[in-house]
């Protein structure tokens, strides 16, 4: 009779160090299985052939795809992932970019205190503080999620800044999603999960005062084809809002049809594959943290590992460059401009 084989517990700090060096959690649990049952894993084995997943082709996976609900979240923002997040991120953060890069960043907006800004996809409000910092600029954030907007607003009002770093939700597929005119707009990793990307970017132009700056950083696709690859359809569904990710050169062509000339157009995934990775360089030092009182078992640790895996996969294919990071700084001239 065959041996029955159990899958290995994985133990955190390996599961960890797996993500921390490009590998899927999975395929770590089949090379520890390997070695557990040398004899019915030999290379070549029938076993080792029935362990690898069933192909699926790109059909099937665009099909899948379009079965998918509105929603479509493995990790929904709510009070525990926040908290998580924030341990990884820092206070007031959700995703790649800390104070430091907020501020390098927003010097292309040449902002002064007299001006207002939009920043869409706020967040947790961290970027709107800094701005509201260190420039002294007024800020309206604009975020989708209301569990992030809500949580976002409460921070900006423990730092004092409840009117000059506002944290709103809003509805990008309203009819008039901005609520005021602004000097300077930011978009930071949120267009993608725009459908009507025009739509918006065009209702922003209108609400900006001539002469306006607009910077953004989307995530975007090396080229259509890449939608059949097998990693890029995992990402598109484990996004908590459904994705609709655009090439560079289709983003640029909706900003310029919108009325706005294009001073900046560059690829910063490499930037963003450090950011990512000095963020996540403690991860088992959060773990230990989150582990001390609870064990390796609560839920903490849980999302923990949810949010590992989430941003490996997007760590790798901004690697493989099938997924890029891409910057542009966008100008609205004036009658003569």
């Amino acid at each position: 009779m065959a041996k029955a084989r159990n899958k290995p517990k994985i133990p955190l700090k390996l599961r960890l160090k797996a993500w921390w060096e490009g590998y899927d959690v999975d395929d770590l649990a089949r090379v520890e299985n390997r070695e557990v049952n040398t004899t019915d894993h030999q290379e070549g084995s029938p076993a080792a052939e029935t362990a690898e997943p069933p192909t699926v082709t790109p059909a099937q996976q665009m099909s899948e795809t379009n079965r998918l609900s509105d929603n479509i979240a493995i990790l929904p923002w709510d009070d525990r992932r926040i908290g998580v997040a924030q341990l990884v991120w820092g206070e007031g953060y959700c995703g790649p970019g800390g104070p430091e890069h907020i501020k390098s960043m927003s010097k292309l907006l040449a902002m002064t205190p007299e001006m207002s800004a939009a920043v869409i996809g706020a967040g947790l409000g961290g970027p709107a503080r800094v701005m509201a910092d260190e420039f002294g600029v007024w800020i309206t954030g604009y975020e989708e999620s209301p569990e992030l907007a809500k949580r976002g607003m409460e921070l900006s009002t423990m730092a004092g800044l409840a009117a000059k770093a506002e944290i709103i939700n809003y509805n990008p597929r309203s009819e008039q999603p901005f609520t005021r005119r602004f000097d300077r707009a930011f978009a930071k990793e949120t267009l993608y999960t725009v459908e009507d990307k025009s739509g918006l970017v065009r209702k922003l132009h209108d609400k900006l005062k001539d002469d306006a700056l607009f910077l953004v950083t989307d995530y975007t696709l090396a080229g259509p084809e890449v939608l059949e690859d097998e990693n890029v359809q995992k990402w598109l569904k484990q996004e908590t809002v459904r994705p609709y990710p655009v090439t560079a050169e289709m983003m640029a062509a909706i900003l310029e049809k919108a009325g706005f000339m294009i001073r900046v157009n560059e690829d910063v995934s490499d930037l963003y594959i450090e950011l990512i990775a000095k963020s996540w360089e403690n991860a088992d030092k959060i773990a230990a943290q989150l582990a001390s009182g609870h064990g390796e078992n609560c839920p903490e640790i849980k999302v923990l590992m949810k949010e590992a895996a989430f941003w490996s996969l997007r760590a790798r294919l901004l690697k493989e460059k099938s997924v890029h990071v891409w910057r542009f700084l966008a100008y609205k001239p004036g009658p003569t401009g």
